[in-house]
C-alpha cells in the first residue's frame, strides 16, 4: 500500500511538471532573478533565459547582476530579488546571521578556479608581500583564495593581502595590468589569461575539493508563499542544465553574449567543456551536503556558529526531489 501511494505521488508530480507550460501559456509570471558573477558558473540561469526555457515554464524572468555572492545574497534576503544564483559561502554566512535563505538547486558542486599570477609570477613564494584579487569579502572567491593560499603554504592576511576587486573580468583586468600580484579567476577568464601568457600559481580544481558553489537559492518564506513559482523555476533550471550538457551551440552563444564580444569562440567552447563533469555540474542538480560541509569548515575558522550548524539547514530539497523521483530528470537525458 505504501509503495502504491509513493508511486501515485510520483506520477502526480510528473503530471504537474509536464503540464506547467500549458497552464502558464496565457500569462507569464514576472520574476526578477539575480546572478553573482560573470563566468561559466552562471550558465543555468543565462541559458534558461536565452533559450526560452523560462518562458516555456510560464516565467518572464529578468536577470539582474550583483557583483559577488555577498551582494547577491543581500539582495535576496532584502527582497530585491526572490531568487538568485549564489555561492555556498554567501548563503551560509547569511543564514548563520539569521536569514532564511536556502538552496533549491545545486548548480556547481565543485570548483574550477585557479590562482593566476601577474606577468612574471609563477610560484607561491613570489606572492609573499603581494595582493590577491577576490570579488568581495565573504564570497566564494574569498573562501577559494584562502583555501588555495593555505595549500601552497601561505597565510592570508599575513603573507598575502586579499583585496576586493569585483567581477571575474574585473579581476582578470587587475592581474593583466599588474595592479594585483594574483587573482582568483575561473573560465573563461583564466583561459584568456593563459592565452596572454600568465601562469597558474595554484589550481584549485586539481585539489579535489567538494564544494557547494554557485546554486539557485531563495528564502523559505518565498517558498511557503509561492511554491508554484519555485516549482517552475527549479524545472527550468534542470532543463537548462540539460541544455548545457547537450546543446553546444546554444550554450556557447549564450556564454558569448554575457561575457562580451571580445572573447573568442575557442575560449567559449573550452569554458563549456570545462564544466561538463558530474563533479562540477551534476545532471541531477541536488545540492551537495558534503560540499556545504566544506564551506562550513572554512567559515567555522572565523565564525563559531558554523561549527554547530548542520548542512541540511541550508537546503530545501522539496522541488528537486520531486523532479528526481518522478523520473523527469532521467527522462531528459534519455531523449534522443
Amino acid at each position: 500500500m505504501k509503495s502504491l501511494r509513493a508511486h501515485a505521488a510520483a506520477m502526480m508530480s510528473l503530471l504537474c511538471f509536464l503540464t506547467l507550460p500549458s497552464l502558464a501559456a496565457a500569462q507569464l509570471a514576472r520574476l526578477n532573478v539575480g546572478y553573482s558573477a560573470i563566468s561559466a558558473d552562471q550558465l543555468p540561469a543565462w541559458v534558461a533565459k536565452e533559450t526560452g526555457i523560462f518562458a516555456q515554464n510560464g516565467l518572464d524572468v529578468q536577470l539582474i547582476f550583483f557583483t559577488g555572492g555577498t551582494t547577491a545574497i543581500l539582495a535576496l534576503v532584502s527582497g530585491d530579488v526572490p531568487i538568485t544564483q549564489v555561492s555556498g559561502p554567501g548563503l551560509v554566512n547569511s543564514a548563520l546571521a539569521g536569514s532564511d535563505a536556502a538552496f533549491i538547486a545545486a548548480g556547481m558542486t565543485s570548483l574550477n578556479y585557479v590562482l593566476m599570477g601577474k606577468a612574471g609570477v609563477k610560484s607561491g613564494e613570489q606572492l609573499k608581500g603581494g595582493t590577491v584579487a577576490i570579488s568581495r569579502f565573504g564570497s566564494a572567491t574569498d573562501s577559494i583564495a584562502r583555501f588555495a593560499l593555505r595549500k601552497i603554504g601561505l597565510t592570508p592576511g599575513k603573507d598575502v593581502t586579499l583585496v576586493q576587486v569585483g567581477s571575474g573580468p574585473d579581476r582578470l583586468g587587475a592581474v593583466l595590468s599588474g595592479r594585483v600580484t594574483a587573482a582568483v579567476i575561473n573560465p573563461p577568464s583564466n583561459f584568456i589569461a593563459e592565452k596572454k601568457g600568465l601562469a597558474v600559481v595554484a589550481d584549485v580544481a586539481q585539489m579535489g575539493l567538494v564544494f557547494q558553489h554557485t546554486g539557485a537559492a531563495t528564502t523559505r518564506r518565498y517558498i511557503r508563499e509561492n511554491p508554484d513559482t519555485i516549482r517552475r523555476y527549479v524545472k527550468s533550471h534542470v532543463e537548462a542544465v540539460h541544455r548545457i550538457w547537450t546543446d553546444k551551440e546554444a550554450t556557447v552563444k549564450t556564454l558569448g553574449k554575457y561575457m562580451g564580444s571580445n572573447v573568442d569562440r575557442e575560449i567559449l567552447e573550452k569554458s563549456r567543456e570545462n564544466i561538463l563533469t558530474e563533479a562540477l555540474l551534476p545532471k541531477k542538480q541536488i545540492p551537495s551536503l558534503e560540499g556545504l560541509k566544506t564551506v562550513m569548515e572554512d567559515i567555522g575558522e572565523r565564525d563559531p556558529r558554523a561549527k554547530t550548524a548542520k548542512p541540511e539547514q541550508f537546503v530545501d530539497f522539496t522541488f528537486i526531489r520531486e523532479l528526481e523521483q518522478s523520473g523527469f530528470i532521467d527522462g531528459l537525458y534519455k531523449k534522443k
